[in-house]
């Protein structure tokens, strides 16, 4: 499919966004949904660097709903043969690969209006916002949560300007299963986010 008539909006927005925006007219129900996800990326360039895969699970009443699942694969228009080290995907691996703009119209139909949650969580939301900006759309309008800064606010101590995903496992006794994989990355961070969500009874 030829995505370059994204290149061309002016007054109408696409329907998927569309959908996107009115999901936040639906009232909450009392539970809040959350959707914890995370981005495998060639680097940390926000404006440079690309989106490679997508990984996310839902939390619904406290409860990681492991057949809400959701991951996707981008096609490699940028490859940094250097980031493979970390992430092991290949710009030419068996995995199915979609353009970004298929990729994004994907997270968004799943996400829809729920909260989001993940490690670092800035850097992969901007990620997303970047590649929403090359759609001419606006920014992603979820409410987030970091739990980074959850486990900041449960020792007091805001002092630590970063904490690694690893360490957090260390701390919170959660087994690293799939780590360096955007959908393991996204299960384990989903695992921290639960015990925190309990210590500090929110």
């Amino acid at each position: 499919m030829n995505w370059d008539w994204f290149k061309t909006f002016s007054k109408e927005n696409p329907k998927f966004w569309e959908n996107y925006l009115s999901s936040f007219e639906i009232p909450q129900n009392d539970e809040t949904k959350y959707i914890v996800f995370d981005c495998e990326t060639t680097g940390l360039n926000i404006e440079t660097d690309r989106i490679l895969s997508i990984g996310a699970v839902a939390i619904e009443n406290s409860q990681i709903i492991v057949s809400d699942f959701f991951e996707i694969f981008l096609k490699q228009d940028v490859f940094n043969a250097e980031s493979v080290e970390f992430h092991g995907i290949l710009k030419e691996g068996k995995e199915e690969k979609f353009v970004e703009a298929e990729a994004i119209i994907q997270f968004l139909k799943f996400v829809k209006n729920a909260t989001l949650v993940g490690h670092q969580i800035n850097f992969d939301i901007e990620m997303i916002n970047e590649a929403l900006s090359r759609l001419n759309l606006g920014a992603l309008k979820n409410q987030y949560m970091d739990i980074g800064l959850m486990h900041q606010k449960f020792i007091d101590d805001t002092s630590i300007e970063s904490i690694s995903l690893d360490e957090l496992c260390k701390i919170y006794k959660v087994k690293k299963n799939g780590r360096h994989t955007a959908s393991g990355d996204a299960y384990i961070t989903a695992l921290l986010f639960l015990k925190l969500k309990k210590k500090l009874n929110i």
